[in-house]
This record gives C-alpha cells, sequence and structure tokens, in this order.
C-alpha cells in the first residue's frame, strides 16, 4: 500500500524517544520530512541525527515545552520555515503523575490540564491555518488505553485522556468541510518508559518484583506480550498518511486486545 507521505511534513510531539521517536522514524522511512521535539535538546539532536541517518530524510527538531502556549505557536512556524508546509499533527505528551484523588493538590490538576489537554487545543489551534490553506491534513492524538477503562492511581490520566476523545470527536465535525481528519490512538501495554514506570509502581504496590510485575501485566494480555512502539507508530502513521482518506473522529486502541469493553 502506497501511503503517499513523500514530500509531505509530520510534526511530532514529545518526540525524542518512546513512541513519538517510533512514530517520527516510521515517517521518516514512508519519506516524509519531519519536525521533532521535546523539551531535551540533546536528546532531540541525538535522535534527529538517528532517524537522517537510517533514513534519508530531512529531521529537524525544535526544544519546546507543550505546556507553554507561546512555545507551541513557535514550534508550529519554525516548522513551516524549515519546510515549507504542515500536513500532519501528531499530539503526544508524557503522562501526568499517578495519584489517586485524595493524593493529588488543584496544582496537580491545573498541570495536568496544561499537559494532557490544553496542549492539544494550542497545538491544532496553531496549524490549523496552515492545513486550511492547503485544503486538507491528518491529526492524530496519543491518549491511552484509559480513555475505555480506567486504570488505578492514574486519576489525571483517566480523566483527561477521555478528554480528549471528546475534543477530537467534537473538531472531526469541525474540521471535516476542510478535509482535515481527526483521530485518537490509545496505547495497551507499550514498551516505553512510561510502561516501566507504571510498572514499578504496581510491583511497589504488590510487595513483588518488577520482573514478576510486568509477567503479571503479560498474562492479561490475550496476545501474551507487552507491544512495541513500533507496532504502535505503524497504525498511528496509516492513520496520517492519504491511504486513509475516510476514517475521522475515531477512537482506536492498540493494546493486544488487552481491553474487553466494547
Amino acid at each position: 500500500m502506497d501511503l503517499q507521505l513523500q514530500g509531505k511534513t509530520a510534526l511530532v510531539l514529545a518526540s525524542s524517544k518512546g513512541i513519538g521517536k517510533a512514530t517520527a522514524l516510521k515517517f521518516a522511512e514512508e519519506g516524509a520530512q519531519v519536525m521533532i521535539t521535546s523539551r531535551n535538546e540533546a536528546a532531540l539532536k541525538k535522535a534527529s541525527q538517528e532517524i537522517e541517518e537510517k533514513t534519508g530524510s530531512r529531521v529537524a527538531y525544535q526544544v519546546c515545552d507543550i505546556t507553554k502556549g507561546e512555545q507551541i505557536t513557535q514550534l508550529v512556524e519554525k516548522t513551516v520555515e524549515q519546510f515549507g508546509r504542515l500536513d500532519i499533527l501528531v499530539n503526544n505528551a508524557g503522562g501526568p503523575p499517578a495519584g489517586n484523588l485524595t493524593d493529588l493538590t488543584d496544582e496537580d490538576w491545573f498541570e495536568a490540564f496544561e499537559l494532557t489537554l490544553l496542549s492539544i487545543v494550542r497545538t491544532v489551534r496553531a496549524v490549523l491555518p496552515y492545513m486550511k490553506e492547503q485544503k486538507g491534513g491528518r491529526i492524530v492524538n496519543v491518549a491511552s488505553s484509559s480513555f475505555k477503562q480506567p486504570i488505578d492511581q492514574l486519576i489525571l490520566s483517566n480523566t483527561f485522556r477521555t478528554g480528549i476523545v471528546g475534543l477530537a470527536k467534537s473538531l472531526s465535525q469541525e474540521l471535516a468541510p476542510h478535509h482535515i481528519l481527526i483521530n485518537t490512538v490509545g496505547p495497551g501495554q507499550i514498551a516505553t518508559d512510561r510502561l516501566l514506570e507504571i510498572n514499578q509502581m504496581k510491583a511497589e504496590a504488590q510487595g513483588i518484583s518488577a520482573e514478576e510485575a510486568l509477567k503479571k501485566a503479560e498474562s492479561t494480555i490475550p496476545l501474551g506480550r507487552i507491544g512495541t512502539a513500533e507496532e504502535f507508530a505503524k497504525v498511528l502513521v496509516f492513520l496520517c498518511s492519504e491511504a486513509n482518506s475516510y476514517v475521522t473522529g475515531q477512537a482506536l486502541l492498540v493494546d493486544g486486545g488487552l481491553i474487553k469493553s466494547l
């Protein structure tokens, strides 16, 4: 299948490592130009060089704290300045802190809102003028399987990841006349630093080793294993490609069958 990504420009947030980096690599392998971003310049420089060497595609980077509206605006402007266009936006961010209701302060809630939900509002608002001018675009939001089934001790993520789905469904109606498709993808148990952090938290709560907690987690997945960032990235890149011309406003899980809800 030809994804028709040659010459397209993709902006991938939180892309110096993990799911974001794997996604940036997949775009580059398909011939897209890629802007990667995070708060760590050294990690960005290393990631951009690795992806360029592996693929031969152009990869630029820009340091950005996505909780800052002015930095998001600068990021989008830099992307267009570098590549002349902006066709694809991948909204991705690290997860907010773990905790239950009584563990968290108002400040924790405000910070999680800015990181997880308001950042998407701001990035979509920033890219719209360019996508409208080009008469089309693709946006995918990386969320979590928690939009289908809440995860214990992750009340901040459970709340705001679900909000992402509602936002994207609403935006799918607004953006469809401009041929801009927007979808949300939720990873289940995918091998990332975030998964290791959550696994360690569960191990400590249960009084077992991290290895035992990981085996226990794998036993709940019908496919019997943790997924890879590359597997997740393949789904995301398809949704952002020209091969996807009719899927919008949807919330899709990539979880090896973990979540049983309809």
